[in-house]
């Protein structure tokens, strides 16, 4: 037996005029009801996040706060004015297998909000039906077995409604609306990371590229040295310590080499991967060396508030919240009465062609359910919701801590590395001169050439360290801007239909 009883009523299979009208009045007061009546449940406020009026490390220089919405925010990936870069976030937008995927996803949320909406209307359906049977008698005065054929056919219609008395359905479709908006946010989520990653991978390759053009100059410049120092040992100016040190400094540069270059290769095949190709088809593209872009002088930051509306995670979160608040009001609506009106008609007939004009059955009626006894589950469902939207609310509040970690430590990063180049460059200068007057002095006989390999190697971790500082430049700019939100209002033109 189960659990849940239920009171109801039926109307007679066929009603007079009299209860007839009475039936009518009726279901015209459970409609009124139906149409007028309130929502049980709490209804959605979103949360008053604190937020502070401005950045904890912002830097004096170089940070513009303006609108939101500024183009170089936007779409910040042309302000590094690289044309090869501009193609290829152009065509992850339209191939990477992330962004289809999440687009599916919102697919998928606008069917779950139609068939949650679907609720709101009666449902209809028809039947039809014919059937042919044959049956034999005893036999007749002369012998012969007499058959009798018999043919029936059938059709109908049938209708339910069920009334959204207590805003159950409302709630529903409140919750699959509010999913649908989260849904849409995730998507914009994945364009966002997406373009960050492209950018990323898009200057590591740049950067790899600069790095090698350093190694390959200084392991040229190392043979030429290894030669020298090969040729005074020949002539007995050196030692072989000498020749040997100097080859142990040009293996040491050359074994860098394939480290490198395997560098590049990840970096080509992982953006072969974000859009939408296979690994190695990008190689011939980006085999040409080209320098790392360079970042702007200045960027658009903002207010910590704009945050709230422009970084899409931060919207996907808020709009769980608001699709599991209204999860609250359908589990209360649950232990209200339930009203479902249905009705049908059914004609029956003897030939096929006379079917309409056959006898015909009409029924209506009104059907009352109350749940009376479920050993407390629907109240303790209620309590699993009030706890999923406290576990939505803690999210929620997560993310933004979360987002504003992300931009202060972009700034921090940012500002900092833009120190740091400044240094390198005065240091690499300096340890050239350093090893051209090494060298000088080296041929010389004025000094041993400990102080060239020493010179050497300076200039080599410095040239290195430089590199990596020009592609860190640009790789904290994107981190920043994708910290920001910026090209959360990308959207492929596939995605906007309803």
């Amino acid at each position: 037996m189960p659990r849940t009883l239920a009171q109801s009523y039926s109307a007679s299979p066929s009603i007079t005029a009299r209860s007839a009208g009475l039936f009518r009045s009726v279901v015209a007061g459970a409609v009124v009801v139906a149409l007028t009546g309130c929502a049980v449940g709490p209804d959605y406020r979103p949360p008053q996040t604190v937020t502070p009026d401005q950045w904890h490390e912002l830097p004096a220089t170089g940070v513009r706060v303006e609108s939101p919405d500024a183009p170089s925010l936007a779409a910040w990936w042309t302000t590094l004015n690289d044309p090869q870069l501009n193609e290829l976030i152009e065509r992850a937008l339209a191939e990477n297998k992330s962004v289809k995927q999440a687009y599916a996803r919102v697919v998928q949320a606008r069917a779950q909000r139609a068939i949650s909406g679907a609720g709101f209307w009666p449902n209809l359906s028809g039947s039809t039906s014919a059937s042919r049977s044959e049956s034999e008698s005893n036999l007749n005065e002369r012998g012969e077995a007499v058959s009798t054929v018999g043919e029936s056919y059938s059709a109908g219609l049938s209708a339910s409604w069920e009334l959204d008395l207590f805003g159950g359905q409302r709630r529903s479709y409140e919750a699959a609306t509010a999913q649908l908006a989260a849904t849409e946010a995730e998507l914009r989520d994945v364009l966002v990371v997406l373009l960050g990653d492209v950018a990323l991978s898009y200057v590591g390759v740049r950067t790899a590229q600069s790095r090698l053009d350093f190694a390959e100059r200084n392991l040229e410049s190392q043979r030429e040295a290894l030669d020298i120092t090969r040729w005074r040992a020949d002539a007995g100016l050196t030692t072989v310590l000498d020749v040997e040190s100097a080859n142990t400094s040009y293996q040491q540069t050359r074994s860098q080499i394939p480290l490198l270059e395997s560098n590049l290769v990840q970096n080509m095949n992982r953006l072969a991967v974000l859009t939408g190709q296979t690994p190695g088809a990008l190689e011939s593209a980006l085999q040409t060396r080209k320098p790392i872009p360079v970042a702007p002088v200045d960027i658009v930051a903002g207010v910590p508030a704009d945050v709230l509306r422009r970084r899409p995670d931060i919207r996907s979160a808020e709009r769980q919240l608001a699709a599991q608040t209204a999860q609250v009001g359908v589990a209360t609506a649950a232990l209200y009465p339930s009203l479902s009106l249905t009705g049908s008609i059914s004609w029956q007939s003897l030939t096929a062609s006379d079917l309409l004009d056959g006898s015909r059955l009409e029924r209506s009626g009104v059907s009352l359910s109350l749940p009376l006894f479920n050993g407390g589950a629907l109240r303790q469902n209620i309590k699993v919701q009030n706890a999923l939207v406290d576990q939505a609310l803690a999210s929620y509040e997560s993310v933004v801590l979360a987002a504003y970690e992300e931009v202060e430590n972009s700034l921090d990063s940012w500002t900092s590395e833009q120190r740091r180049h400044v240094a390198l460059i005065e240091a690499v200068g300096s340890a050239r001169r350093a090893a051209e007057l090494a060298l000088v002095q080296y041929n010389s006989g004025l000094v041993d050439f400990q102080t060239v390999l020493t010179a050497d190697r300076q200039l080599l971790s410095l040239e290195d360290s430089l590199a990596v500082s020009d592609g860190e430049m640009t790789s904290n700019l994107i981190r920043l801007y994708k910290a920001l939100g910026g090209g959360w209002s990308v959207f492929p033109t596939a995605t906007t239909g309803s």
